[in-house]
């Protein structure tokens, strides 16, 4: 069994940068972070052993501390509003790329385009992005773009995990539902999830098996799991090394390795070296189980 690293894996500036910035907060005061920082509960239990405090992101601002964190996934303008007003200092780890998406929609809607955001309605991401616009429309699939009522001009962007070839097959169908109508699409997806996305395809042109590393709840985890299936690799999805499964790999010659971007550096190596375990022991046991036939046949 040999193992592969995906080219492009794991974390990327956006979340390193909201790390960097709520390990400061935390050492100067008491925080409480308006949300998961990141998906990946490792991360959640490490801010936990530095004495910071979860809370969750409200128009009703109520934190036990008077320094907040804003989480990388971003929130509304509104809502930024309403936690300054109410006298709390806030840390914004939103990430740039992120900010970007909010500026994008926020120019389409200023120049009278009626706002679509393509991602998953109950993701904090997507509900920070709609936040300000309430009109918006949330869709994710061919089917529901179907269904959107007309309006002569549409402005079109993503959430930024979002698989950008789903991202235009959503696009396109809109377009093919509403002929007469402008639809202008801005591309928001980030440069890490394309990335990622693209070392996958590369990783699955070579391996029968792939191993996902990040947070059940990551949305960009998730969907390179269901991108290597696509791609007709078996893929397992784990959160650490003591998640994998021996009797997964039994069969698989080449078994590759990636991990969504809110995974620690740390998390990729100990899957790593238990991976390179297993490959070691499935090697002995091969070569035992052919000592013995080799024995057995000049027995018999």
């Amino acid at each position: 069994m040999t193992i592969h690293l995906a080219k492009h894996h794991g974390m990327c500036f956006g979340v390193r940068d909201a790390l960097r910035a709520t390990h400061s907060a935390a050492q100067a005061a008491p925080v409480t972070i308006l949300g998961q920082l990141v998906h990946n509960p490792l991360v959640d239990a490490h801010l936990r052993t530095l004495g910071v405090q979860m809370g969750t992101l409200s128009d009703a601002p109520s934190a036990p501390t008077p320094d907040v964190v804003i989480t990388a996934h971003g929130a509304s303008d509104n809502q930024r509003t309403a936690w300054k007003e109410a006298g709390y200092r806030v840390t914004d780890t939103t990430c740039p790329l992120v900010h970007k998406a909010h500026d994008a929609l926020r120019t389409l809607v200023r120049e009278g385009y009626f706002p679509v955001v393509i991602g998953q309605a109950g993701h904090v991401e997507v509900r920070g992005l709609v936040g300000d616009f309430p009109e918006a429309i949330v869709l994710l699939t061919e089917e529901e773009a179907a269904e959107v009522p007309f309006r002569p001009k549409f402005g079109v962007i993503s959430q930024t995990t979002q698989p950008v070839t789903h991202v235009l097959k959503v696009v396109d169908a809109l377009k093919r539902c509403h002929p007469r109508a402008e639809v202008r699409f801005v591309d928001t997806v980030c440069q890490p999830t394309k990335q990622r996305q693209t070392a996958l395809v590369e990783l699955c042109a070579v391996c029968d098996t792939v191993v996902v590393i990040g947070g059940r709840n990551s949305n960009n985890t998730r969907q390179l799991v269901e991108s290597a299936r696509k791609l007709g690799s078996i893929a397992h999805q784990v959160e650490r090394a003591e998640d994998l499964d021996p009797a997964w790999f039994q069969k698989s010659q080449h078994v590759g390795v990636t991990a969504g971007t809110s995974t620690l550096d740390e998390t990729v190596r100990a899957v790593m070296d238990r991976l390179q375990v297993l490959a070691a022991e499935q090697k002995s046991g091969s070569a035992l189980a052919g000592l013995v036939s080799m024995v057995t046949s000049r027995v018999q």
